[in-house]
């Protein structure tokens, strides 16, 4: 069973980073694939759009040279990814969505035999997909707003607001607050997209985001961050352009959110709920809507959080004592620690006539 330390345990905080600082000590020149490229809408729309000092992989670069590590950007959609990777002591994804964060990339790397930072396929998987975790929160019982599936049709409409989400995916890519009838067709087709995946409709519930990064520190125990509050002003929702902070009317006010007690405490327990009950490794970051009422209810799950400089989940370990670097510095120790996946497998060849396969398939 899990360890969980609540906020309040900046002591053990401290003497984790102290203990993660010495460990790193003893590990320059570690050999670390920093995996990111423009591979799910999402990602995508982060490399063409998001400025270069603001994305993740940059401050993710900036602490890698500060341990000493020796480090590249592998780009999943360059030739040679796969035989690069190999090369590397450990893998550290930057890759949201589809092939990114639902347990492909994962799956790769176990049979590669590539130690990765974060959750297994398993995990990713389930948190990736919208519809699925739901399932499971169902399952767990964890409270989340009430929802059903679109599968193409006629389109059931009550009389209520809803967020009309792709099932996979985040950073609001694709996302819609629907208040009109007339809007919902319109949504729901931007949603499926052209593969025409089912879509999750989920009931809007009117309150104040907050969000809560849990950090796996050495020893097994996992430090849950303090709950903090993203507010988007002028926007109707925490949308795609202004997480990027392009073109966008909103700005977002992040802070330590104001709850009671009641409410802090359920926050805490549907994230511990959720982190054992999904089966989360490393870091996670999950998100809630909490009512006036001091209701709150699970929006989604992140298996890979956000970890640029000014990120949530960046704010959110700052406030039990740890850095940027600390905070890589975990992600890691968890994946070289973690015991090897030792179902025996043959040595994966790197042939020419793998490649000229692989280009077969993809031309």
């Amino acid at each position: 069973m899990t360890v969980f330390l609540d906020s309040s345990s900046t002591q053990a905080a401290r003497k984790a980073a102290e203990e993660l600082r010495e460990w790193g000590h003893g590990r320059r020149g570690l050999g670390v694939a920093l995996v990111y490229g423009p591979v799910s809408a999402e990602d995508r729309l982060y490399h063409s759009k998001c400025p270069v000092e603001q994305r993740s992989v940059t401050a993710l670069g900036e602490a890698l040279d500060e341990i000493g590590a020796r480090w590249k950007v592998l780009d999943p959609t360059e030739p040679g990814f796969i035989k690069e990777l190999v090369g590397y002591d450990v893998a550290l994804s930057n890759l949201h969505g589809p092939y990114g964060e639902d347990g492909r990339l994962q799956g790769l790397l176990d049979y590669l035999r590539v130690p990765y930072c974060g959750s297994g396929v398993q995990a990713s998987a389930v948190a990736a997909d919208k519809i699925l975790c739901k399932r499971i929160m169902l399952s767990l019982g964890v409270p989340t707003p009430g929802w059903r599936v679109w599968s193409g049709g006629p389109v059931n409409w009550g009389s209520r607001a809803v967020m009309v989400k792709p099932p996979f995916g985040g950073s609001s890519v694709g996302m819609s607050l629907v208040r009109d009838a007339a809007d919902l067709p319109r949504a729901l087709a931007e949603a499926a997209g052209e593969s025409g995946d089912e879509v999750l409709v989920e009931d809007y519930v009117i309150g104040t985001p907050v969000t809560v990064g849990m950090l796996e520190l050495p020893g097994g125990s996992v430090i849950v961050f303090p709950p903090l509050s993203t507010e988007a002003t002028d926007a109707e929702f925490y949308d795609a352009d202004t997480k990027l902070d392009v073109d966008s009317k909103g700005t977002v006010t992040v802070r330590a959110a104001e709850l009671e007690p009641v409410a802090t405490n359920r926050i805490a327990r549907d994230a511990r709920t959720l982190w054992d009950g999904i089966g989360l490794r490393g870091s996670a970051r999950i998100d809630f809507i909490v009512t006036e009422e001091g209701g709150a209810y699970v929006l989604e799950v992140n298996s890979t959080p956000g970890m640029s400089r000014d990120s949530n989940f960046a704010v959110g370990a700052a406030m039990v004592g740890l850095a940027h670097t600390d905070v890589v510095l975990a992600m890691l120790h968890e994946a070289l620690t973690r015991p090897p996946y030792d179902v025996p497998l043959p040595t994966p060849a790197f042939s020419s006539t793998t490649l000229t396969r692989e280009a077969a398939v993809s031309a």
